[in-house]
């Protein structure tokens, strides 16, 4: 059997999603690439379709094999996302130099190469979160996390590459396939197993007075949308550059926490604790995608409201 595609991270939370929906189009012939390791992660793969599973390291030392030959589209997806992760020499050659490679090898050998950025690469939002390629150089990320994804954007936009790649500057994504992520887990998965346990949800307290306690802000997204808007990537070969993958609209971790307590059919109740002193200086008080060149590019399907994705995720997650 050929292999069609390749998806990096393909046991990891978008990854493993988008895996889902390349079946339920009718696509098996794929190769994931992965790291298992010690983790649950292993579960995302239940009941997935593919021809074939390869720890990453093994596949980045076979770039070159005959096997890839016939692939059309690499999905690049995996990456240490771990925003606290502070081996920064671990982070460039994972986030950076990887994702180099192997966007060198299908530039090469005339694969889509799709790739998640972050839209940690915006930093503090001063400078807002507009995702023209030329504006890269004045970008300052806030963790080391942003800044290995940064590095790749800015050698891609250097190289005058977006004509040919597709990039993705993921928001705040939730859904399913996300608990295997320790901390990094979403709000809505930490919130569900805090108010089962505890009966409230905890939120940071906000350190600047231009907000009150729980209106920080995120562009949250649904997994699925962010699947789509990949796909897209994918179906429209013509299209290239760096987008963001954002609903364009900010709403607030209050707001995310009243969802999560309808969804369980609880009263909200909800306490403020102090931000970690390590993190106040890294901490996104706002996010808000700019989706004008993403509409532009020709994405048209509206972002799930939030409310609906953090019902029917909260419903996924409950015993049958």
């Amino acid at each position: 059997m050929a292999l069609k595609f390749i998806v990096t991270g393909g046991a990891g939370f978008i990854g493993s999603n988008l895996v889902a929906a390349l079946n339920a189009a009718g696509e098996p012939d794929i190769l994931i690439v992965d790291r298992l390791g010690h983790s649950e992660k292993w579960r995302n793969l239940v009941g997935l379709q593919f021809e074939d599973y390869m720890d990453k390291a093994d596949f980045r030392r076979n770039l070159d094999d005959e096997r890839w030959r016939g692939v059309a589209t690499v999905f690049h997806l995996g990456a240490c996302s771990s925003t606290t992760e502070t081996d920064a020499d671990y982070l460039a050659d994972n986030n950076y130099r990887y994702t180099r490679e192997l966007c060198e090898w299908c530039l090469k050998s005339g694969k889509r190469f799709i790739y998640a950025s972050s839209a940690a690469t915006y930093g503090d939002g001063q400078l807002g979160y507009d995702d023209t390629p030329a504006l890269l150089p004045r970008l300052r990320p806030l963790n080391m996390y942003g800044y290995s994804k940064h590095m790749f954007d800015l050698w891609a936009w250097r190289n005058d590459l977006f004509s040919r790649i597709a990039g993705l500057k993921y928001f705040n994504v939730f859904g399913p396939g996300e608990a295997h992520k320790g901390e990094m887990r979403s709000m809505v998965h930490k919130a569900v197993e805090q108010i089962k346990a505890e009966g409230r949800v905890s939120l940071f307290r906000s350190h600047r007075p231009e907000f009150a306690d729980g209106e920080q802000r995120r562009d949250f997204v649904y997994v699925k949308d962010s699947v789509r808007v990949t796909l897209f990537m994918h179906e429209h070969q013509d299209v290239g550059g760096l987008f963001n993958c954002g609903a364009g609209r900010a709403r607030t971790w209050n707001d995310l926490a009243r969802a999560v307590f309808a969804a369980l059919d609880r009263p909200p109740c909800i306490e403020y604790v102090d931000m970690p002193a390590a993190l106040r200086g890294k901490y996104q008080y706002h996010t808000q995608a700019a989706t004008a060149r993403l509409q532009q590019a020709g994405y048209n399907r509206p972002f799930t409201d939030l409310e609906e994705a953090v019902r029917e995720y909260v419903q996924s997650l409950q015993p049958a």
